[in-house]
C-alpha cells in the first residue's frame, strides 16, 4: 500500500506514550509499504532524528509548529475564538495551515491508497475525501478525558468551562467518527464508547503494544522503599496523578514506612508538580534519557491515575521490566490485566497505600506479580504483532473501498 500519515504533533523524541504507539507502528509498516509522513515539531523536537528513526519510509516532512498549552495567552485566545465555533478548543488549537495544505497537495498530486489520521485533533487538518479510504487513529476517547477533567476540577466556573469543552468534544468526536472509513481504537473500551456516541459508524479496536527487548528485567539493584512513576508531565492528567498521590497516598505509606521514597521521571514537570515534590521530599526528574534504571531500581512502579482515556503504555513498560505494579481502575484501563496476578488495582488512598505497603513488604509478590505482567506482554503485545493487527485492519478497509 502506498500509505499517507498524518500526526498533528512530534514524533520524535520518543517522550510521550502516544508518539511511541505511533512511531513503532509506523516503523513496523514501513517494512511492507511506502509510507509519506507529515508531522509537526515544537522546540526541542528533533526533525532529523525522526527521519534518520523512519528512514525506510519514502518521505518523512516535518512543519514548526507550537500547539498552545492550557493556561498560556495563545491557549485562552484559542479557547474564545473556539467559542464562537462548534469546534472544541482543542481541535480549533491544532489547526496547521502549512500542515493542511501538504495535505491537500499531496492527496491531489500523488495516488495514495491510504491515509491515516494520528489522533482526533488532526482531523483539523484533512479534507473531506472520497477518492481514498481514510483510518481515523483514536489513541483516547478525547470527551471521556475532558468529562474526567471536569467532574474533577475544585473551581465552578472551570467546572463549567470544561463541560461545555466535553460536550463539543464529544459532538465533534462523534462526526469524525462517522466521517472516516474506519475508527481505530486502543481498547475494546474506547471501541464500545464510540460505536454507543457514533451509530453506525465503523470503529474496530486492537491493543497497544511494548518494546520486550527494550524494556526487559534487569540487573539494577532493587531499593526495596523505592517508589516510581514514568510519563509525560505535561500532560495534565499525570500532573494530577502525582498531585493526588503526594497529597493523599504518600503520606499513608509514611506513617508505617517513612523511609519510602518516589521518583518521577518525565518530561516538562509544571511549577505545581515541583513545588509539591518539594514539600513532600519526592525527586521529580524531568527528561532522561534513559527510563530504564529508574524503573529498574524501584520496588513499585505506582499508577494513581484519576483522568485519561485509551491504554497507558506505561503499565506495559513496567510489566515487560518484571516490575509489580500498583494502579487505579482508570490508570489500568483498557489493558487485559487480572487484579492480583498482573498487577494490584486500588481506587482510594487507602487502599492505593495499602497495596503498595504490602508489596514492599513481601518480595514473593512482587516477583509474582513481575513474572506473570512479563509473560503477558512477551506473548501477546510485542509491537510486531500489534502492528500487524493494525496492518491487518487497514487492508481489510482498502480492500473493501476498492469493491
Amino acid at each position: 500500500m502506498k500509505i499517507l500519515w498524518v500526526i498533528a504533533g512530534g514524533l520524535w523524541p520518543v517522550n510521550a506514550g502516544g508518539r511511541q504507539r505511533s512511531l513503532n507502528i509506523i516503523s513496523q509498516l514501513a517494512y511492507h509499504h511506502r509510507l509519506t509522513v507529515l508531522a509537526t515539531h515544537d522546540t526541542g523536537d528533533d526533525v532529523e532524528g525522526l527521519q534518520r528513526t523512519l528512514s525506510r519510509c519514502q518521505t518523512v516532512q516535518s512543519f514548526p509548529f507550537k500547539i498552545p498549552k492550557a493556561g498560556t495567552l495563545r491557549f485562552a485566545a484559542a479557547l474564545l475564538r473556539s467559542w464562537l465555533t462548534t469546534y472544541p478548543v482543542d481541535i480549533w488549537k491544532s489547526h496547521v495551515p502549512e500542515l493542511s495544505k501538504e495535505v491537500s497537495r499531496l492527496l491531489s498530486n500523488e495516488d495514495f491508497d491510504l491515509c491515516i489520521v494520528d489522533f482526533l485533533s488532526t482531523t483539523a487538518n484533512i479534507p473531506k475525501l472520497r477518492r481514498i479510504p481514510t483510518v481515523l487513529f483514536q489513541h483516547n476517547v478525547e470527551h471521556i478525558v475532558w468529562k474526567r477533567l471536569s467532574q474533577l476540577d475544585r473551581k465552578p466556573w472551570r467546572r463549567a468551562i470544561l463541560g461545555l469543552e466535553w460536550r463539543k468534544m464529544r459532538r465533534y468526536e462523534s462526526q469524525a467518527c462517522r466521517r472516516f472509513n474506519l475508527t481505530l481504537s486502543v481498547s475494546d473500551i474506547d471501541r464500545d464508547i464510540l460505536i454507543a456516541e457514533a451509530p453506525g459508524a465503523n470503529v474496530q479496536s486492537f491493543p497497544t503494544g511494548v518494546d520486550t527487548d527494550y524494556f526487559v528485567p534487569n540487573d539494577w539493584n532493587e531499593n526495596s522503599t523505592e517508589l516510581v512513576f514514568t510519563g509525560s508531565m505535561d500532560w495534565y492528567p499525570n500532573e494530577d496523578a502525582i498531585l493526588y498521590f503526594v497529597d493523599f497516598i504518600l503520606p499513608l505509606i509514611r506513617n508505617e514506612a517513612p523511609d519510602v521514597t518516589l521518583n518521577v521521571v518525565g518530561r516538562n514537570p509544571t511549577n505545581r508538580t515541583k513545588t509539591a515534590a518539594t514539600r513532600a521530599g519526592v525527586t521529580v526528574t524531568g527528561t532522561v534519557p534513559d527510563v530504564r534504571p529508574f524503573m529498574g531500581r524501584s520496588a513499585v512502579y505506582v499508577v494513581p491515575l484519576r483522568v485519561g482515556g485509551g491504554t497507558r503504555m506505561k503499565i506495559f513498560e513496567a510489566l515487560s521490566m518484571g516490575k509489580a505494579v500498583v494502579s487505579t481502575t482508570v490508570g489500568a484501563e483498557g489493558l487485559p490485566l487480572i487484579d492480583n496476578k498482573h498487577f494490584l488495582r486500588a481506587d482510594n488512598p487507602r487502599d492505593f497505600a495499602a497495596a503498595v505497603l504490602r508489596l514492599l513488604r513481601d518480595t514473593t509478590k512482587r516477583k509474582s506479580l513481575g513474572s506473570a505482567g512479563r509473560q503477558l506482554v512477551v506473548d501477546h503485545y510485542s509491537w510486531p504483532q500489534v502492528a500487524r493487527e493494525f496492518e491487518v485492519k487497514c487492508l481489510d478497509v482498502v480492500s473493501k473501498h476498492r469493491c
